[in-house]
């Protein structure tokens, strides 16, 4: 997985021919090829930034079937979402965990209206359910969450969800494509659409740190650009009309002492008729998110004054102890690939559509959007099947229903808490064989933060990770967990992607100053 290896294979003359090539490294684009390489198709994937760079290491960090969607009727959506919850706590149970959600109560008839909606979840999930729901009362629901507002308390409703790392999991997943004989390249975007014919037959790419372009023939083209995916269609057609209205949901970590218990909160009454979570996360606590639409997509997103508002608001009305502005470690923005509706009316972002679409062109490019990360490996499975009729193959069948993920462990480790949680699964033997070597990798990045030297030169060797923001942001979640004490990493982990990749002190000092102005946008502006 050394991306100089890679890219010397494509530019090489060697690989000019895919079954199959991918557009796009996030959740959906790295599914696709997951999914094609099982398969046993000659499948490669390009990012144009790094993987996971936008929506898929910006989500709630939530696998679930969405209690909101069964509200809304979406019975379907949620069975699909249900199911695929299951089989990635299976396929990927090294950064999958059962998290317990509690619905606290403060009307006497929400106890029975809440309880009787999670019992129905409970069901749907069938055979790949987690923990059954239970009402509990007052003084449970305070053991539960001692942080929790007590004026009115009659009691609460816990039921189960999944939890995981997102950008963790994008990483496992690309290891997944090479342990298939896939092949996929970060910072690689691609320029144009080879067509033959007027059909689609494989695209151009360019290196965007050497500007080595390169021409890869496939017998198909998936475009899983996400909230970019109407630029790639342009490629395809210049007048393609917009599919996409991207969504903004912002989240806000706070220190884990404003929900020091081992459960989440799910408020299910906001002003804009929304869920909002307080969710433990790796020491910390999220809180969100909003639903904004935004006009256009950005690679980086930032909060809007409003949204941080909105979430301050509606979180003091649950929480005894009320998080402020001073305590906000991070604050950070995704958008989410909402499906326009036929109107092309994207105003009203909560209706639109959370399931995935598939779209064939005229010229056989096909573009898949909308969906969440539960259920990427559906949508994979869909847009892959979809590619072989378009390309004509010998159709395969599907093997990731029970496909383990890069780094999952032949035994599941202990599903509730976070103790024992570890992020690389069947790699931390080499990860601790790595720092055990040398003194100087055992040392932490930062007094504040869990991570270690060593882990930025395994993200190097084994992960393509090629600049200090891919290390802090998503190799290790720094950013996250502290916007400004992983800008005090920065200085130590430029200096140590330099001695592996070969870079002098002028990269490293620029890295630094991307890297700070990047983090600017995290820290909450006054």
């Amino acid at each position: 997985m050394r991306r100089e290896t890679v890219l010397n294979y494509l530019t090489g003359g060697a690989a000019t021919r895919w079954d199959l090539v991918v557009i796009g490294g996030g959740a959906t684009g790295l599914g696709c090829a997951v999914d094609a390489a099982a398969r046993g198709l000659r499948v490669l994937l390009l990012e144009a930034h790094d993987f996971a760079k936008g929506t898929s290491s910006r989500s709630t960090k939530l696998v679930h079937g969405g209690v909101r969607y069964l509200k809304q009727g979406n019975i379907s959506l949620v069975i699909e979402a249900l199911h695929e919850r299951g089989r990635l706590c299976r396929n990927a149970n090294h950064l999958v965990r059962h998290l317990s959600f509690i619905v606290p109560s403060y009307h006497w008839w929400e106890g029975p209206f809440y309880g009787i909606g999670l019992k129905m979840y409970d069901q749907l999930a069938g055979k790949l359910g987690l923990k059954p729901s239970r009402w509990l009362g007052r003084d449970e629901t305070l053991r539960h969450l001692p942080n929790l507002e007590t004026d009115g308390l009659l009691g609460g409703v816990e039921y189960y969800d999944g939890q995981f790392d997102d950008a963790r999991l994008a990483i496992s997943l690309m290891q997944t494509i090479f342990d298939h004989d896939g092949l996929a390249l970060n910072y690689c975007p691609v320029v144009e659409l080879v067509k033959e014919n007027g059909i689609v037959a494989g695209v151009r790419g360019r290196c965007a740190e050497t500007g080595v372009e390169f021409t890869s023939h496939a017998k198909a083209v998936i475009n899983a650009t996400g909230v970019f995916c109407d630029a790639v269609r342009k490629l395809d057609e210049p007048a393609a009309p917009a599919m996409v209205a991207p969504s903004q949901g912002v989240h806000l970590v706070v220190p884990r002492e404003f929900l020091p218990g081992a459960s989440a909160v799910m408020i299910p009454h906001t002003d804009d008729g929304r869920v909002l979570f307080a969710v433990p996360w790796h020491d910390r606590v999220i809180l969100g998110t909003t639903d904004t639409p935004v006009p256009q997509a950005e690679l980086e997103p930032r909060a809007l004054p409003e949204e941080i508002g909105f979430i301050f608001h509606n979180a003091e009305r649950y929480l005894a102890r009320q998080p402020g502005p001073g305590d906000v470690l991070s604050v950070y923005a995704g958008l989410r690939p909402l499906v326009r509706a036929p109107s092309g009316d994207g105003h009203n972002t909560a209706a639109l559509s959370r399931d995935h679409t598939i779209v064939v062109s005229p010229s056989g490019l096909l573009t898949i959007t909308g969906g969440k990360w539960t259920t990427y490996r559906r949508m994979a499975q869909d847009a892959v099947e979809h590619a072989m009729q378009v390309a004509g193959l010998e159709h395969r069948a599907c093997v990731t229903e029970t496909l383990p993920v890069h780094g999952a462990l032949p035994e599941a480790p202990a599903i509730e808490g976070e103790q024992g949680w570890n992020v690389y699964g069947s790699d931390t033997p080499a990860v601790a064989a790595l720092a055990a070597g040398e003194s100087a990798l055992k040392e932490k990045l930062h007094p504040t933060l869990p991570f270690v030297a060593a882990e930025v030169v395994w993200a190097a060797r084994n992960e393509m990770a090629r600049t200090v923001e891919d290390v802090l942001a998503r190799r290790t979640r720094a950013l996250l967990l502290g916007a400004r004490a992983s800008v005090d990493c920065a200085p130590k982990v430029a200096a140590l992607l330099a001695r592996e990749l070969g870079r002098d002190a002028a990269w490293q000092k620029k890295q630094i100053a991307e890297y700070t102005e990047l983090a600017k946008g995290y820290v909450l502006p006054k």
